[in-house]
């Protein structure tokens, strides 16, 4: 596939993971694993295409039960044949805190921090393997023993996504560089990105306060990731056998992403 952006109206970050080489010589198939930005705004056309000719079966979402809340159900939920899944990334809400608050909170846009560099973005992703592992393992499963298509999204499709599809990717037996090329590629649309975000009640006020730079995907970020996960458990599959996924489960994620 020499193109993976889909091409939506209520979307602009939204691409397939096909076509990708693998270490071993096969190739990630279409169809399998889509990856996404918030998918609140999408027509009834859009949700036809998506359902009936790219063949989603389930949505992974990876927003805090805040964002969910603020934001509202998305039009994908009037999908009977749909199944949704809710795996946030970010630890839910503190007991004093309302879920506006939190939503703030849970988004790395909305720290006060002196500069969102490629360190800054490394950081939160780290995080979500220290801190909320069972969410990943658990995206991942799902991605695993979907029937058709599963579409993994969070607000920009960027950091969130981008780490649970970091990930997947790993297993398969994808190189590195196009891992960190596919990361990167959201630099395309970042404009688009924050531009649809900005008017939106979970994010807006957030956004508001950092510019386009911040937001930027920068390659150091996602080789911070690999280079974390190869250190310290010998790479993405023994990540999982580590939260408890035997080699026939990392198997069903590697056969169920790739094509012999």
């Amino acid at each position: 596939m020499t193109d993976r952006w889909i091409h939506l109206d209520g979307l602009v970050n939204m691409r397939d993971l096909g076509g990708l080489p693998t270490r071993d010589g096969r190739t990630t198939v279409p169809g399998r694993l889509i990856r996404s930005d918030n998918l609140q705004d999408l027509s009834d056309a859009d949700v036809d295409r998506l359902v009936r000719e790219l063949g989603v079966s389930d949505v992974v979402d990876l927003r805090t039960e805040a964002e969910v809340h603020v934001e509202g159900p998305g039009p994908l939920h009037a999908v009977g044949s749909l199944t949704h899944h809710h795996h946030s990334l970010i630890p839910e809400r503190r007991p004093s805190e309302s879920l506006r608050d939190t939503a703030e909170r849970a988004l790395p846009w909305s720290e006060d921090e002196p500069e969102r560099d490629a360190a800054f973005w490394a950081k939160h992703y780290l995080g979500y393997l220290a801190k909320r592992p069972e969410a990943v393992a658990a995206a991942l499963d799902v991605v695993s023993r979907a029937s058709g298509a599963a579409v993994v999204h969070c607000a920009a499709g960027k950091d969130r996504t981008g780490t649970v599809v970091a990930m997947a990717l790993s297993v398969a037996g994808v190189p590195r560089e196009e891992i960190v090329a596919d990361y990167v590629l959201t630099a395309e649309r970042l404009e688009q990105i924050v531009g649809r975000l900005r008017p939106r009640p979970a994010y807006g006020e957030a956004l508001a306060r950092q510019s386009l730079e911040d937001q930027r995907p920068r390659a150091e970020s996602m080789e911070a990731i690999l280079d974390a996960v190869d250190e310290g458990w010998g790479g993405a599959a023994d990540w999982l056998r580590a939260q408890g996924w035997s080699d026939a489960d990392v198997e069903r994620l590697r056969d169920r992403l790739t094509l012999d």
